[in-house]
């Protein structure tokens, strides 16, 4: 990669501003905090993180930028960043259909000032983070006719209540129909939840057993919009049973990246993300909050497969 070109991150739904990717798209470019480059190391060589691996991007490290970036491009001057590379999870997909969902009733990192510690507290009250450990970040879901992404952004997510989260995610995973030209078909759309839903309570089961706090992490669902693609990735599902690779995949790369790129993949993902304020707390038991955010995650899939088989 030429680390002093990047090029604009073409699919965001949350976050801060200031992502970019590699030329070919494969690497995520994000401004490096020291706090959460300290959990990508440690995630390697600390034995309490090892369990979430399948389930956290790949981290490529960082470097160091002295100059200024402008259209793109790093130029000479005085200024200094660091950035962090990380996996693109959207790079596999075609037409990918992306969601936030914000985890945890606790807004707020340890050491907080008390001004943000207060506003962090009313906003999860006003929000359906208190009650129900979840947030609707913001989501983009394909038009199959334009071909194009139709974005819901965060002040959808901050102005919901509990009750209208079903909706949110109905928004997030539409049946495609003659009424409406977003989202697949019935026939593609439930293999494509179930799946989903089988990622989501894998990764809850997992952080269950562990003794950390994470505060500001999210769940990223990704599923693919492109049908024909989608075709390929349930059958692919069905007929081998395919997990998304293992964070230490060591055949990575390996192969011929044109025999790579025709192979059809999983037709959605599912990862943890975003880690500037984790970490451990022996005895002190899971993370409730994060925990409800799981759970919450997982009865909004459940009532969504529920309606579309009823459909």
């Amino acid at each position: 990669m030429n680390a002093d070109t990047k090029a604009p991150l073409a699919f965001q739904v949350g976050g801060h501003a200031g992502v970019s990717t590699s030329e070919d798209g494969s690497l995520l470019i994000k401004p490096a905090l020291t706090r959460e480059v300290d959990f990508y190391q440690h995630l390697t060589s600390n034995p309490v993180f090892a369990p979430l691996r399948p389930y956290i991007p790949r981290f490529y490290g960082t470097l160091r930028f002295e100059g200024k970036l402008e259209d793109g491009n790093l130029h000479g001057g005085s200024e200094e960043r660091k950035d962090k590379f990380l996996e693109n999870l959207s790079h596999g997909f075609s037409k990918p259909n992306i969601l936030d969902i914000k985890l945890g009733t606790k807004l707020y990192g340890d050491g907080a000032p008390e001004d943000k510690k207060a506003r962090m507290i009313e906003r999860a009250k006003d929000t359906t983070s208190l009650e129900t450990g979840v947030r609707l970040t913001g989501f983009q879901v394909h038009d199959i006719t334009t071909g194009q992404a139709v974005n819901t952004p965060k002040s959808y997510g901050r102005s919901i209540k509990a009750s209208d989260l079903p909706d949110g995610i109905a928004r997030f995973f539409p049946v495609h129909s003659e009424q409406s030209t977003q989202g697949l078909p019935k026939e593609q759309l439930l293999p494509v939840i179930k799946a989903v839903r089988q990622r989501v309570a894998t990764i809850r089961d997992t952080f269950a057993r562990l003794e950390i706090r994470m505060v500001g992490g999210s769940f990223l669902i990704i599923y693919e919009s492109d049908i024909e693609r989608v075709k390929q990735g349930i059958a692919l599902l069905e007929e081998e049973g395919v997990e998304e690779a293992d964070y230490d995949d060591e055949d990575e790369g390996s192969e011929d990246e044109d025999a790579e790129n025709t192979k059809p993949g999983p037709p959605c993902l599912v990862k943890l993300i975003d880690f500037a304020h984790i970490g451990v707390v022996d005895g002190e038991g899971p993370d409730e909050g994060v925990l409800l955010g799981m759970d919450t995650t997982l009865k909004l899939l459940d009532g969504r497969i529920a309606q579309i088989k009823d459909s």
